[in-house]
């Protein structure tokens, strides 16, 4: 094709997102909504599990998880391609704000897009995390609006990787279209 995505060819891309949360309900709920908009989703209670997942464990972060279960240092990194994180700012160990600090810092992981959501609405934390390379910041309860705002972000990602010549279709602003030549004189009638 010319490197441009059609709706078709959007339809069968499945997008797959990692949600991380420790709580109970918000976890059920971040995955309910995201599989609602046909989402592939894997969830995680922690952000140590997240950062296993993907592959990013070493022995200092192994050493901070709060759970009875020992962590395997071993980098055993999904065959599941991650196209964004979403992850709750506040958890025990390590938090969204340090998680998404590790994943922008990582070679392999740093485009991968990461949404924070959090219960509080304190603005230094959203635009620290912003700041940080957050695409958004969402206050829960995270509703389906919030979920609907996730697919530019995922299909920017997608677009890149699958079409090496990525082409947006956009229309070029109206002065850079007008020249002198083209440009009709309105004529007042008396």
């Amino acid at each position: 094709m010319n490197g441009i995505i059609t709706n078709a060819e959007t339809t069968t891309m499945q997008f797959h997102v990692l949600a991380v949360d420790d709580s109970v309900i918000d976890r059920k709920l971040i995955e309910r909504l995201l599989k609602t908009s046909s989402y592939q989703v894997t969830v995680v209670d922690s952000g140590v599990k997240a950062l296993e997942y993907l592959g990013l464990v070493d022995d200092e972060i192994a050493n901070t998880n709060t759970d009875s279960n020992p962590i395997s240092t071993i980098k055993n990194h999904h065959e599941v391609e991650v196209n964004l994180i979403i992850t709750d700012y506040c958890m025990p160990g390590i938090n969204g704000y340090d998680l998404l600090r590790k994943i922008k810092e990582s070679t392999t992981l740093k485009n991968i897009p990461v949404v924070i959501m959090s219960s509080e609405n304190i603005p230094s934390r959203i635009n620290n995390c912003l700041e940080q390379g957050a695409e958004e910041f969402f206050l829960k309860p995270v509703k389906q609006s919030d979920v609907n705002k996730l697919k530019p972000h995922l299909m920017r990602g997608k677009g890149k990787e699958n079409q090496p010549n990525f082409v947006v279709n956009k229309r070029k602003p109206m002065a850079e279209c007008l020249s002198p030549d083209r440009i009709r004189t309105k004529y007042n009638y008396i």
